[in-house]
């Protein structure tokens, strides 16, 4: 074992080490500082939970503790992959240097940025940011990347996950080539070692432990379940949550809309659980964090934004609501509990549709976790048996002769109809009284008159024609007529069906021109 007193840290640094509480230092850390203070790159590969952001934080505030910052020129710089993990290692950097005059700033995105600009006018020692908001920033012309002296890289292969490798070779591009550059990741795929090869100088490599090994400490569980029901998941994991020793946990799904479900419906059965994913205010995400990590909150519901890089310390639980899509999100999953030497246990809930998603997960950690089997009832916890008895029973219609809806029309009753032989209209028919009384006639005004609808359709001529007349509940009613125009129902409006047949000179009124009524001639 290594004690911090042993790596070259000055007495300032050191003794604000100690105050953290922390005497011996983890692998990766005794390994990666000795390296980084005497200014080569470093290529870092550990599992999560074994102390990286102090394995750059101390040895950046040793390399900068002798300088003066600049305006809108920060001298270090430390990419991070979700504004949760570039949050926590603010909050190492402001712990570890409170002895010295070093200043940070956060680049975030979900808050302001006009705070951000104006701590980078002051100027700053050390810009913690991720990517995107650090290229708005540059982008707007707030700052510039020309004196950077020490370049971090943290949970590189998360980066690869969300799509920030493009973004990551333009900041490195952007910044001067004689710098030094850090560079952890808990995995090294293909794409992250291309990117190393490309930008970092002659690195030191320090494999602290075998590529996505979970820890020693974490206890592990598989519980199989014999329906994808989401209820029985659920059921599942409330009988887990219930065990005597759960004083805290984590639960991870794979989707966002499935976080929303699953803390809701802990918060129905009388959990204390609140979710935490990206679609989610930063404000809250921030004081989700806070009440977790303080103890006012027991149980954070998060996808897989929150799996990788938080140092929350005292994590007893982990849950796999949902079995990971990737293998290597199960390393970092689990790697929340079992940190700092403490104990830990991690519980996978497998359904029969996980086989794949499981077989990838065993053939990465090369081992077998305990099962563990539920005494739960499942038949009476699945809803397909409700589903299959609502589909059994037929709607039953709301009265006598009305169909219930959700029928079909062919299952509807047609309504009895008898055609009458169509007879010449003479005049209209004046109404009665008896058939005024029996049907109240609809009066509906026009949008441009202020006549009703019925008194301007009197106005129109009827012209002598042959109609057909269908006789539907005892009650006479014409046949089906064109629609008008709504330019048709104005006032003194015709329609072709009621227009006069055309005349010679139509449209001169009564002054035909002499030139129209010359005859035609034709030549032989």
């Amino acid at each position: 074992m290594t004690e911090f007193s042993q790596l070259g840290l000055s007495p300032t640094t050191l003794q604000a080490v100690i105050d953290t509480g922390y005497t011996t230092a983890t692998p990766i850390q005794a390994q990666a500082i000795p390296v980084a203070l005497a200014g080569r790159d470093v290529l870092g590969i550990a599992q999560t939970g074994t102390g990286k952001t102090a394995a750059f934080t101390l040895p950046l505030i040793e390399r900068l503790s002798k300088g003066r910052a600049r305006a809108r020129m920060p001298r270090a710089l430390v990419l991070a992959p979700t504004r949760e993990l570039a949050d926590q290692v603010a909050m190492s950097f402001e712990k570890y240097a409170k002895g010295t005059k070093l200043s940070w700033v956060l680049l975030i995105g979900g808050v302001s940025m006009g705070d951000q600009v104006a701590a980078l006018n002051k100027g700053v020692d050390v810009l913690i940011a991720t990517p995107g908001r650090l290229l708005d920033l540059f982008e707007r012309g707030k700052m510039l990347l020309t004196g950077v002296e020490l370049m971090v890289v943290d949970e590189a292969d998360r980066m690869l996950d969300m799509g920030f490798i493009p973004d990551i070779e333009r900041i490195f591009k952007l910044t001067p080539p004689r710098r030094q550059t850090l560079f952890f990741s808990a995995t090294m795929p293909p794409e992250i070692t291309r990117l190393t090869q490309a930008f970092l100088k002659d690195p030191t490599r320090i494999e602290a432990s075998r590529p996505a090994m979970t820890a020693e400490t974490i206890t592990q569980y598989l519980v199989r379940i014999p329906t994808s029901d989401p209820k029985a998941k659920r059921a599942a994991l409330r009988a887990l949550m219930e065990r005597a020793d759960v004083r805290n946990g984590i639960v991870f799904c794979n989707r966002k809309s499935e976080v929303d479900v699953v803390a809701k419906s802990l918060k129905q059965h009388g959990f204390d659980a609140a979710p935490i994913h990206g679609d989610l205010d930063q404000s809250l995400r921030m004081k989700t964090l806070a009440d977790f990590r303080s103890g006012a909150l027991k149980i954070l519901v998060a996808s897989d934004v929150a799996a990788r890089g938080l140092d929350i310390p005292d994590v007893s639980h982990v849950f796999n609501y949902d079995v990971s899509h990737h293998a290597d999100d199960y390393v970092h999953r689990i790697g929340r509990t079992g940190r700092a030497g403490k104990l830990g246990q991690a519980f996978m809930i497998v359904t029969p549709a996980d086989d794949k998603s499981l077989d990838k997960v065993m053939k990465l950690i090369k081992m077998q976790p305990e099962e563990l089997v539920l005494d739960i009832d499942w038949s009476n916890i699945s809803g397909s048996g409700g589903a299959a008895r609502r589909s059994d029973s037929k709607p039953e219609a709301r009265s006598e002769g009305r169909p219930a809806r959700g029928r079909s029309r062919s299952e509807r009753p047609a309504p009895e109809t008898t055609v009458v032989e169509s007879a010449p209209a003479l005049a209209p028919a004046a109404p009665s009284a008896e058939s005024d009384a029996a049907q109240p006639a609809r009066r509906t005004r026009s949008r441009r008159s202020s006549k009703p609808v019925d008194a301007v359709q009197a106005e129109v001529a009827p012209t002598p024609e042959v109609t057909a007349s269908v006789v539907t509940d005892d009650v006479a009613k014409p046949a089906a007529e064109p629609r008008l125009r709504q330019a048709d129902r104005r006032p003194g409006g015709r329609t072709e069906r009621d227009a006069p047949p055309a005349r010679e000179g139509a449209g001169f009124g009564g002054d035909i021109p002499a030139f129209l009524r010359r005859p035609t001639t034709r030549r032989s």
